[in-house]
C-alpha cells in the first residue's frame, strides 16, 4: 500500500469519480485509476462500485474512507502547523450550523482578523451537525444542545427559553402567554425530527399531559419561519433566534421553562487546528461572561 493510493482512492471517494480526483490532483483519469486498481488488486477488495453514470463506495470503500479523512485531515494539521502564517492568510474554515444567527457577531469579528480565510456554512440539526463533526466533513459545529461526549472542544455560546410564535394576522396575535393545552387547538408546525426544539417540546408536552402533532412539518428552522409567516399556523423557537421580523409576534408558553443551551464546537482532537483555535479565541473573547 502506497501513499499515492490512498490519495488517489480519498480523492475518487470525496469527489465523487475518477475525472474529478484527477482534476483536484492535477493527473490523468488513466493515472487515478491504476492507483486505484492496484490497491484493491493488493488487498482484495472492492473500494468502488462502478458503472457508466455513477461511481459509488462499497462497503469495504465507506471505512476506508473513515481511516483516510482522519489520515488527511492529521496531514494538514502537520502542514498547517509548519506554515502557520500561510494557514491563517489562506486557510477554509467549514461551519456547520442549526442557526448562523449565534454566530454572526463572531464570524465578523475573525472576518476583520483574518480577512483572506475562506468560511463556508451550512444549515443543519444536532444530529446531522455531529455527524458532520465526525466525519470530518465540518471543522466547527453550533447546535442547540451542549453534548456530553468526551469527543468534543465546548465553548456555551448562550441560553434562551424555547417560545412559540404565529403570524401578526393569526388570531392569537393579541395573546402574551399560552399553555399547552390551548396549543392543541391550533395547526402546529414543527421542525423535522432530529431537531432538539422540538424534543424539548414533545418531552415538556407530555410532562404537562399533552401531545404535540404537528399539522405541517418542515425541514429548517427558515422554513417554518416562512410558513407560519403565511399564516400555517403556530411555530417554536429560541427567543435567541426568533430575531426582528415584523411578520411575528411571540407568545410565552406557559410551561416550566425550556431552555437552549446554544453552544460552538469542533472535536477535541482538532481543536488545536490554527483556524479552529483562531475562532474559538475569537468566540471566547465575544461570549458573554454568564456563559
Amino acid at each position: 500500500m502506497r501513499y499515492v493510493q490512498l490519495r488517489a482512492f480519498h480523492n475518487v471517494a470525496i469527489h465523487g469519480g475518477f475525472s474529478r480526483a484527477a482534476e483536484a490532483l492535477f493527473l490523468t483519469q488513466p493515472a487515478i485509476s491504476d492507483q486505484v486498481r492496484k490497491l484493491e488488486e493488493e488487498y482484495d477488495v472492492l473500494l468502488f462500485n462502478r458503472n457508466k453514470k455513477q461511481v459509488t463506495l462499497t462497503q469495504a470503500g465507506q471505512q476506508l474512507l473513515e481511516v483516510t479523512r482522519r489520515m488527511f485531515d492529521i496531514e494538514q494539521q502537520a502542514l498547517d502547523l509548519l506554515s502557520e502564517s500561510r494557514a491563517l492568510r489562506a486557510g477554509r474554515l467549514r461551519i456547520v450550523a442549526d442557526a448562523a444567527h449565534h454566530l454572526l457577531h463572531i464570524l465578523a469579528a475573525f472576518r476583520r482578523a483574518y480577512p483572506s480565510v475562506q468560511v463556508s456554512i451550512d444549515a443543519g440539526n444536532t444530529e446531522s451537525v455531529i455527524t458532520s463533526l465526525h466525519a470530518y466533513e465540518a471543522d466547527i459545529g453550533v447546535l442547540g444542545e451542549i453534548p456530553q461526549s468526551s469527543d468534543f472542544e465546548i465553548l456555551k455560546l448562550n441560553s434562551t427559553p424555547i417560545i412559540a410564535f404565529a403570524s401578526r394576522d393569526y388570531p392569537l396575535a393579541d395573546t402574551k402567554r399560552i399553555s399547552f393545552s390551548e396549543l392543541l387547538k391550533h395547526p402546529l408546525v414543527m421542525r423535522e425530527q432530529g431537531s432538539k426544539t422540538r424534543q424539548k417540546l414533545e418531552v415538556m408536552a407530555r410532562q404537562c399531559n399533552a401531545s404535540l402533532t404537528p399539522l405541517i412539518e418542515a425541514e429548517g428552522r427558515e422554513a417554518v419561519r416562512e410558513i407560519v409567516a403565511a399564516g400555517g399556523g403556530i411555530g417554536f423557537v429560541s427567543s435567541a433566534e426568533f430575531g426582528q421580523d415584523n411578520r411575528l409576534i411571540p407568545i410565552e408558553i406557559d410551561a416550566p421553562e425550556m431552555l437552549m443551551d446554544e453552544a460552538l464546537i469542533c472535536l477535541r482532537e482538532r481543536a488545536n487546528g490554527k483556524l479552529v483555535s483562531a475562532f474559538f479565541d475569537i468566540a471566547r473573547k465575544l461570549a458573554p461572561a454568564s456563559a
